[in-house]
């Protein structure tokens, strides 16, 4: 499962959908909208799709973990919109034999959809002030 969606995301329907019957286990990671950083505290933060691309980065990012690793199956679904603290920005699921191919793959994951950036984000911080990355 690859998307990007404005829908709250349920990391247990993830699981669902990534485990396959010749998985040992399903590494996880679920990202959260933290309540501060810059040293400010956050109101929200915002992400905007920049189009068809941003399911084209997410898929890649799962291409190459797939071609790194002997893992069964893989989901990252990211959601757009405003967000309030608390509440899920990400899931990455990764179905393998074995836990610590699951759980590198699910690492590269994490770092290279932070590094790759496939959506624009925005913070929206208590005393007024916004932060953009793109």
């Amino acid at each position: 499962m690859i998307a990007v969606t404005n829908d709250v995301l349920s990391p247990e329907e993830i699981v669902l959908a990534t485990k396959t019957s010749d998985s040992g286990c399903v590494a996880t990671y679920v990202g959260l909208i933290r309540d501060n950083n810059r040293d400010k505290m956050v109101e929200y933060v915002e992400y905007a799709d920049r189009g068809t691309d941003s399911v084209k980065v997410l898929q890649s990012i799962v291409d190459e973990a797939k071609q790194k690793w002997p893992i069964n199956e893989m989901s990252l679904v990211h959601r757009t919109g405003k967000l309030k603290v608390g509440d899920i920005n990400l899931v990455i699921a990764v179905a393998a034999g074995h836990r610590q191919e699951a759980f590198a793959a699910c690492s590269f994951a994490v770092d290279e959809f932070k590094a790759r950036r496939p959506t624009d984000k925005t913070e929206k911080y208590l005393d007024g002030s916004t932060s953009s990355a793109f």
